[in-house]
């Protein structure tokens, strides 16, 4: 990554690591000189998905009674969890708790791609599941 900054400046910040960069990128290697934390490299072990097909997540998700948003009436359930596959939001589930947990053990029993990202938010009643291509991860 190389960072858009002039290179005479003197200023610290854009030169450190984020605490959010840590296993994204390597904090040893970067050029002596001006350019010293401007250029940062990826850390040797975190990897960039590839991408697998979210159509069949989002069929298995129905099969398990995932409303989908086009037959979804707020009124009926105003607390179900929202579901999103790849930031698109396609339809909400009463129990996600238990939806979390079969995912997640197709995930654990390779079912299901390894790079696919689970993150359920219970604060926003969100789930939301990530398939697709060029996600940087770290090596988990």
């Amino acid at each position: 990554t190389n960072t858009p900054i002039g290179r005479d400046g003197k200023i610290a910040k854009p030169r450190q690591l984020h605490n959010t960069h840590w296993g994204l990128v390597c904090p040893a290697e970067t050029p002596e000189g001006q350019a010293c934390g401007l250029v940062k490299n990826l850390a040797l072990m975190c990897y960039i998905t590839v991408g697998t097909p979210a159509e069949p997540i989002v069929d298995f998700m129905i099969q398990r009674n995932m409303e989908v948003l086009e037959e979804f009436e707020p009124q009926v359930t105003p607390n179900a969890t929202k579901v999103f596959v790849n930031g698109v939001w396609v339809g909400i589930h009463r129990d996600p708790s238990h939806l979390v947990t079969t995912m997640q053990n197709l995930r654990r029993r390779n079912m299901i791609s390894h790079e696919v990202s689970l993150i359920r938010d219970i604060r926003e009643r969100e789930f939301k599941i990530f398939t697709d291509t060029g996600r940087v991860c770290r090596p988990l």
